[in-house]
């Protein structure tokens, strides 16, 4: 769901870019540069043995980081820090703060947004720190267009040490506690009084979700002004069950491994053939986008298991329903926009529509907008103007639309 690489043409940015030295201050974990060796290989994304002694947010390490943005002159660094896992237990997290070299000149303290990358893969050399400090990826255009604005951004690693692809609770711990974390960094120019939104397309919009849903009541602190998310798998069901044989069914097998793993009580090991073993050997070794997508295209998960509908096996099905967006709602005070393409052909539209019927029903305030001429990558291009635009208004803390 990494729209980038669905439409590299369209989505890819061109050129170089100033990259600004950090500001003193900040700390180092190790002398190992950012993106110089991969994760597994790099002390700083490892967990210090007393990590539950931390508090969620609390930083544990931080150091200068290389990135390269299209014609915007950018300071960046690394930020780990504790968060929890779906079960609450202590994790290490990353994240990347982006600041634009330009002076801030508008009302109040610059505005910083947490940008959730698709990153829809399951190996820690694919998180977004390191892709970037390395230079292996690529900024989604988005990046770009959100520091042209003047506007700090954080990118965090989501998917959390384990590299778990929509395991939504921990996908939201780590945004919220990134935010902390950033709050508390206190460097750049960015600390605990500049306000905050979140945006995420895709496989990024369903964490932004989680993190705009959990919010109220894990980190009531962490103040949101507003939330963007397209294309937006709220239903892991219904997106597995859309693209199960087709040409994306990648992402079902790499959700699959994931929720395996974040959630062994889903039982999913148990179920798993010979080929499905081989499988999962081959993905706990670390798949990224392209690799999953040319490695399991039009494959089924019944080929992998030993029982006719996976989904429907009650340990699954629990699982698969605690991974469901929609059981409580964003808080009126964070409005939401909720933009899709009518013929999505990877995530269906349905089930964005039932989860903004929930978020509806306990009082959350949303803006839709459903465009008839796109499909799910070009979505991301057609609606990122609108999308900054409504991240602009709920700085300057215009009165949002309302659909619900």
């Amino acid at each position: 769901m990494r729209a980038r690489f669905l439409v590299p043409a369209v989505l890819a940015l061109a050129g170089g870019i100033a990259v600004v030295p950090l500001a003193q201050g900040a700390s180092a974990a190790s002398s190992v540069t950012a993106g110089s060796v991969p994760p597994d290989q790099d002390p700083f994304y490892a967990a210090p043995a007393n990590i539950d002694t931390y508090q969620p947010g609390q930083i544990v390490a931080s150091r200068p980081s290389p990135i390269s943005v299209s014609g915007v002159k950018a300071t960046a660094a690394q930020i780990s820090y504790r968060s929890n896992d779906s079960h609450n237990a202590a994790i290490l997290a990353v994240t990347t703060i982006v600041v634009p070299g330009t002076t801030w000149t508008g009302k109040g303290a610059r505005p910083v947004v947490s940008m959730q990358e698709p990153e829809d893969s399951v190996g820690l050399k694919c998180s977004p720190s390191y892709a970037y400090a390395s230079g292996a990826g690529e900024p989604l255009d988005s990046l770009a267009a959100l520091l042209g604005k003047g506007w700090a951004v954080a990118i965090p690693d989501f998917e959390g040490p384990k590299s778990v692809f929509l395991a939504g609770p921990e996908a939201g711990h780590a945004i919220l506690d990134g935010i902390r974390a950033v709050k508390q960094f206190n460097t750049l120019g960015i600390g605990a009084t500049n306000p905050w939104a979140l945006t995420g397309y895709s496989g990024g919009a369903e964490a932004t979700g989680w993190a705009a849903q959990l919010q109220p009541s894990y980190a009531p602190d962490v103040k949101l002004l507003g939330t963007a998310v397209g294309g937006l798998p709220a239903d892991p069901t219904a997106v597995a069950r859309s693209i199960d044989g087709g040409i994306f069914s990648g992402f079902e097998y790499a959700v699959s491994y994931s929720l395996a793993v974040e959630f062994p009580e889903s039982g999913i090991t148990g179920l798993l053939n010979d080929r499905g073993r081989a499988d999962f050997a081959d993905a706990s070794k670390g798949l990224c986008l392209t690799d999953i997508l040319s490695k399991y295209a039009f494959r089924k998960l019944s080929d992998d298991v030993t029982v006719a509908d996976p989904l429907t096996v009650p340990s699954v099905a629990a699982v698969l329903k605690l991974d469901t967006l929609g059981a409580t709602a964003p808080v009126s005070s964070n409005p939401i926009y909720d933009y899709h393409a009518i013929p999505d052909e990877i995530v269906p539209l349905a089930q964005d529509d039932a989860l903004v019927k929930n978020w509806c029903k306990g009082g959350a305030v949303i803006q839709t907008h459903r465009d008839l001429f796109a499909e799910h990558a070009l979505e991301a291009v057609v609606q990122q103007t609108d999308m900054v635009n409504f991240l602009a208004a709920r700085f300057a803390g215009s009165k949002p639309t309302n659909n619900c």
